[in-house]
């Protein structure tokens, strides 16, 4: 099971930092994500990292601004967010992959939180 939280109410230009933690899973060898989905549009990826947490991937629209980490002896994964945009705001998934590497195809992805939900205003 993944349990993600950290989402919230903030002005454009803020700051959050999503938490999502594991269980049921060896944590350490999955590769972790996350998602996004915006009201009327499909999920979309944001950052994966894999179980060396140095291999990381962004996708272009949050790079520079967001970044992904994780902790195997927390079984949890975070994405901080800064210089936060309208645009942003949406359903935030994570999800853990038995994959060799980053992947952004979501269906590679066996297993997903519930999603927290991050609202931006201008």
């Amino acid at each position: 099971q993944l349990q993600a939280c950290g989402g919230g109410l903030v002005q454009a230009g803020g700051s959050l930092r999503l938490s999502c933690a594991a269980s049921g899973v060896t944590f350490s060898r999955y590769v972790m994500a996350w998602f996004r989905q915006a009201p009327r549009m499909e999920r979309e990826f944001v950052a994966s990292i894999t179980r060396n947490p140095n291999i990381l991937d962004y996708a272009d629209s949050v790079k520079g601004r967001f970044t992904i980490s994780r902790d195997n002896t927390k079984n949890t994964v975070y994405l901080q967010m800064n210089g936060l945009k309208p645009e942003d705001t949406a359903v935030y998934y994570c999800a853990a992959a038995n994959t060799g590497t980053v992947t952004r195809v979501t269906t590679q992805y066996a297993y997903w939180g519930q999603g927290t939900l991050v609202t931006v205003s201008s």
